[in-house]
C-alpha cells in the first residue's frame, strides 16, 4: 500500500508541467549546457522536459554529456524532431533515441550517425574501428534501456544510413509521428514509461506548458560557434589589427579587432580547426600588407589571394563532418573584399602617412623663395609662401638669391640653402 501511494504521488508531480526547449544547429558545449540546465530545472519542478530538435550533428563530447544527463534524468524526457523537413543526424540520432519518448514530425529524417572525432579524419584504421565499436556499444545500450529495436540504429552508426520518420516508426525505432506539439502530447497522453526504477503514466494533454528558450548569453555563444560566424570574426579581427598598425590613432582598430579575435578563438575551440589553414590565412594577409610596401609586380598579391583562399577552405576540417563546412560563397566574398580592402584602402592609408606634410611648419620644408637681403653671419630675411621669414644658412647668400627650406628651427627660424637654378 505504501509503495502504491509513493508511485501515485510521483506520477502526479511529474504531470503538472511541461517545459519546452528548442535546439537548432550543431550540438556543441553551449547546447549541452542548455539541455543539462533544463534537466536540472525540470527535476526541481517535477516537470516533463520536451526538447524540439533540428540538428546536423555535432561534437562527440557534447553528445556524451547530453546522453548521460538524459539517461540519468529523474523526470520524463521527450525528444521531438521538428518541424517538417528537420533532421536529427549524427549526434542528434543518439540524443533522440536516448529519450523516454522519441517522436518525429512527418517529413523529418534521422541517421548518418557514424562517429566523428571533432570533425577530423581518422587515418589510423585500428583507432577508427575502436571508435566505431564504442559508438555501436553506446547505441545498443541506449536502445536496450529504452526498449527500442537496435538493428537499424547500429546500421546508422556503422553504415551511416538514414531513414524517414515513417520508416523508423515501422521499424519500432521511434515511438510517435506527430504533426505538431499538440498532436504529440495528445498521442502520448496516458502512456506509461519507466523513469529510473519507477513506472510513470504521462498525463500530457492538459498539462501546463512553458517555453524555456536559451538565455541571451548562451544564444550569443551558440550563434558565434557557427563555422561561418567564427570565420567572419577571425577575418574582422585581422582587419582591425591591420588597420590599427597601418594608421595608429585612438586604438579603435585594436579594440574592435581584439574583441573579434577573442570571440573567434572561442568559436574555433569548439570546431575542428586545421592549423595549416589558419597559418595560410595569416600568411595571405601578410602578403597583402607587404604588397602595399614593396613593389612586387603583383607576385605578393597572387600569393596573398592563393594563401587566403586555400587557408579558408582548409580552416575547418570537414572530411567526415560536412556540417562544419564554411560556405564557399562566403569564402569567395571574403577573398575579393580582402584583396580590395588591403590593396586599395590600406594602401591609400600608407601612402598618406608617407606623403610629405603640406600644412603647418613642417609643410615649409622644400618650399622655394628668395633672399630679401644679404645674409650676415649666416642669417638674413627670406621671402616665401607669401611671408617674410628669418633664415639661417651655412653658405653665403646674397640678396635676390633663390633659396630652399631644408629644416624648420625653433623660434620660427628656417634653415635654408641656396637654390640651384
Amino acid at each position: 500500500m505504501l509503495l502504491f501511494l509513493t508511485l501515485a504521488v510521483s506520477d502526479t508531480l511529474a504531470q503538472t508541467k511541461i517545459n519546452i526547449a528548442r535546439v537548432e544547429g550543431v550540438i556543441d558545449p553551449v547546447v549541452a549546457r542548455y539541455i543539462l540546465r533544463n534537466i536540472e530545472r525540470c527535476e526541481k519542478e517535477k516537470a516533463i522536459l520536451l526538447i524540439e530538435i533540428d540538428t546536423p550533428g555535432g561534437l562527440m563530447d557534447s553528445m556524451h554529456d547530453i546522453n548521460k544527463g538524459i539517461l540519468n534524468a529523474k523526470i520524463p524526457i521527450i525528444i521531438y524532431v521538428s518541424p517538417k523537413g528537420a533532421r536529427a543526424a549524427s549526434a542528434g540520432t543518439f540524443i533522440t533515441l536516448a529519450a523516454h519518448i522519441a517522436a518525429m514530425a512527418p517529413g523529418t529524417t534521422m541517421g548518418a550517425a557514424h562517429p566523428v572525432q571533432m570533425g577530423q579524419k581518422i587515418e589510423d584504421e585500428e583507432l577508427k574501428k575502436k571508435i566505431t565499436n564504442d559508438a555501436v556499444a553506446q547505441m545498443e545500450g541506449i536502445c536496450k534501456q529504452r526498449g527500442r529495436d537496435a538493428d537499424w540504429p547500429t546500421q546508422a552508426v556503422t553504415k551511416s544510413v538514414s531513414a524517414s520518420a515513417e520508416e523508423l516508426l515501422e521499424l519500432k525505432v521511434i515511438d510517435v509521428i506527430a504533426e505538431d506539439i499538440d498532436d504529440l502530447l495528445t498521442q502520448i497522453d496516458g502512456r506509461k514509461i519507466k523513469v529510473g526504477q519507477e513506472e510513470v503514466e504521462l498525463l500530457t494533454k492538459e498539462a501546463k506548458r512553458e517555453e524555456v528558450p536559451m538565455n541571451f548569453r548562451d544564444k550569443f555563444l551558440h550563434i558565434i560557434a557557427h563555422p561561418n560566424i567564427a570565420y567572419i570574426l577571425l577575418i574582422l579581427g585581422i582587419y582591425g589589427l591591420i588597420y590599427e598598425f597601418s594608421s595608429p590613432g585612438i586604438g579603435l582598430g585594436a579594440i574592435v579587432g581584439g574583441i573579434c579575435l577573442i570571440l573567434a578563438f572561442f568559436s574555433l575551440q569548439t570546431l575542428p580547426v586545421n592549423l595549416a589553414g589558419l597559418l595560410l590565412i595569416i600568411l595571405g594577409i601578410i602578403f597583402f600588407v607587404l604588397e602595399t610596401q614593396i613593389i612586387s609586380f603583383g607576385l605578393l598579391t597572387i600569393g596573398g589571394i592563393t594563401s587566403l583562399t586555400l587557408g579558408s577552405f582548409m580552416l575547418i576540417d570537414t572530411l567526415e563532418a560536412p556540417f562544419f563546412a564554411i560556405s564557399w560563397q562566403l569564402i569567395l566574398g571574403v577573398v575579393l573584399f580582402t584583396t580590395f580592402f588591403i590593396l586599395f584602402c590600406v594602401g591609400k592609408i600608407v601612402q598618406v602617412h608617407k606623403r610629405k606634410a603640406v600644412t603647418g611648419r613642417e609643410g615649409l620644408i622644400g618650399a622655394a623663395g628668395y633672399a630679401k637681403e644679404d645674409f650676415k653671419d649666416g642669417e638674413g630675411m627670406v621671402y616665401l609662401e607669401g611671408a617674410y621669414w628669418s633664415g639661417i644658412a651655412k653658405e653665403e647668400i646674397k640678396e635676390k638669391d633663390g633659396v630652399e627650406v631644408v629644416e624648420v628651427l625653433p623660434a620660427g627660424k628656417l634653415g635654408v640653402k641656396k637654390r640651384s637654378e
